[in-house]
């Protein structure tokens, strides 16, 4: 069984987790400049077998697309070019910085390492993958 990759994506960093095997539990992988993204992940994978990538979908509270949809698709659609054989799915990230901080505080993570954006980043993404196994588990 593949890993399954999750992507917070942003326009200067992007946060990632990956499940272990099993894909039971999702692990942050850490933060990667975007510019290199594609670049890290062609990595990644040569390393690892990877079965799905999960993106966060932004939203508003409307459940209409957010301003930063118009930086987010050009980059799903080069995922999907780049890894034909991998499939993509978005997954709503409303509140995962709010959840990322949250449990970096209850982490008893110091204030300034809780103001690291890189670190909020990449526990996004966690969560991101977290609730897409739960929710996948529940279906």
């Amino acid at each position: 069984m593949g890993r399954i990759i999750s992507i917070d994506y942003g326009r200067k960093r992007t946060g990632l987790a990956v499940t272990d095997t099993l894909q039971l539990i999702a692990n942050g992988l850490g933060t990667v400049q975007s510019s290199q993204l594609i670049p890290f992940l062609k990595s990644y994978i040569e390393k690892e077998p990877v079965e799905l990538f999960v993106v966060g979908l932004p939203k508003q509270m409307n459940n209409q697309p957010s301003e930063s949809m118009k930086y987010i698709e050009p980059f799903v659609n080069t995922l999907k070019k780049t890894f034909p054989h991998i499939p993509v799915e978005m997954v709503d990230e409303r509140f995962t910085s709010v959840l990322a901080q949250q449990a970096m505080i209850t982490g008893g993570m110091k204030k300034k390492d809780r103001q690291d954006k890189a670190k909020v980043d990449e526990i996004s993404a966690t969560i991101i993958l977290q609730s897409y196994l739960e929710n996948r588990r529940f279906r």
